[in-house]
C-alpha cells in the first residue's frame, strides 16, 4: 500500500472542445462504457494502493462534488476549488495545504490508462526521482507536451506543442511528483497563454539539478478531449469487457460480450455484445 502518498485529480476546466455535451455536463463526468471517466481514475488511484484524494473542481464543482460522493468510493476524499484554469501547475499550487510535504500522483481525470498505475507508481517510490512522467508514442506530437530524453532515457527537456518535435513520445496526463514541484511551480511565470504550464515547472526541475525519470506506456492510453475520443475509448474499454451476468433475465437472448450489472432487468429482448447494462 502507497500510504504515503497522495493523489490530485484534475476535474476542472470548461471542456471547450467537447461542446455542445459539455454544456450541460463537466467532460470528466461524460460516461465511457457506462461510467463517469472520472471514475476511472479515481479508481485506478485506488488500485495503486493510495487512500487520500484531491480532486480539483472548477466551475461545475456542484455536480462533480454530488457524482463523486454519491459513489462512496472507501479512501478520504478533499475538493479543492480552482476558480479559473490557470494551469496544470496552478492546480498545485492551489493544493499545497493538501499536499503538505507528501510525494503524489497528479492525474488528469479526463485520462484513461490501460492497465493501471501500480507499476509506475512502484517504481517512482522507490527511485530516487523527483518527478516521474508517462510518455506514448504518438502520430501528431505537435499537439502534445513533447519530452527529448537522453540515450540513457532520462529526460533531456520537456517541450509544450513543438512545431519540430525532437521525438514522437508526448506526454501522457499522468505525473509523479516529490515536494520540490511546490518550489518549481512557485518559480516559473505564466506562458503566453496565461497559464503556469507543467512542462515548465518539470522543466524547472530539470534545469535545477533535480531527477526526472520517465516510463513509456506499453498499453493503451486515452485523452477524451475531443468527441471522437470519446468513442474509442468506449471501444478500448469495451474490447477489455470481461462478460457476467448480475442481474436477472427472462425470455431473452445474450450475444457476444455482455456485462450485466446488479438489479438489472432484462425481458423478451436480444441482447448483442460488447455492451455494458447498468453496473
Amino acid at each position: 500500500m502507497n500510504h504515503e502518498m497522495k493523489a490530485l485529480i484534475l476535474s476542472g476546466g470548461y471542456g471547450t472542445r467537447l461542446r455542445p455535451i459539455t454544456f450541460s455536463q463537466q467532460k470528466q463526468l461524460i460516461p465511457v462504457a457506462n461510467k463517469p471517466i472520472l471514475f476511472y481514475a479515481i479508481e485506478d488511484i485506488i488500485n495503486a494502493g493510495i487512500k487520500d484524494i484531491g480532486i480539483v473542481v472548477g466551475p461545475n464543482k456542484k455536480q462533480v462534488i454530488d457524482t463523486v460522493k454519491g459513489a462512496n468510493f472507501p479512501v478520504r476524499i478533499t475538493f479543492i476549488y480552482q476558480k479559473e484554469p490557470l494551469g496544470l501547475a496552478h492546480t498545485i499550487l492551489i493544493s499545497e495545504d493538501f499536499l503538505k510535504d507528501t510525494p503524489f500522483v497528479m492525474y488528469l481525470g479526463d485520462n484513461l490508462l490501460k492497465g493501471g498505475i501500480k507499476k509506475f507508481l512502484d517504481k517512482f517510490t522507490t527511485s530516487d526521482a523527483d518527478a516521474g512522467i508517462l510518455l506514448t508514442p504518438v502520430d501528431n506530437p505537435s499537439q502534445f507536451g513533447v519530452a527529448e530524453l537522453n540515450s540513457d532515457g532520462s529526460v533531456k527537456r520537456l517541450i509544450e506543442k513543438p512545431k519540430n518535435p525532437p521525438s514522437n513520445l508526448a506526454l501522457c496526463g499522468i505525473y509523479f511528483f516529490k515536494p520540490p514541484i511546490l518550489k518549481a511551480v512557485k518559480n516559473i511565470k505564466p506562458s503566453f497563454r496565461g497559464e503556469l504550464e507543467i512542462t515548465d515547472a518539470i522543466q524547472y526541475l530539470l534545469e535545477n539539478g533535480f531527477k526526472v525519470h520517465s516510463e513509456t506506456v506499453t498499453g493503451w492510453w486515452k485523452d477524451t478531449g475531443k468527441p471522437e475520443d470519446i468513442i474509442e475509448a468506449n471501444q478500448l474499454i469495451l474490447d477489455d469487457l470481461t462478460p457476467y451476468n448480475k442481474g436477472t433475465l427472462k425470455d431473452s437472448t445474450i450475444k457476444g460480450r455482455v456485462a450485466i450489472g446488479k438489479g438489472s432487468i432484462i425481458e423478451k429482448s436480444v441482447i448483442k455484445g460488447p455492451c455494458i447494462i447498468g453496473r
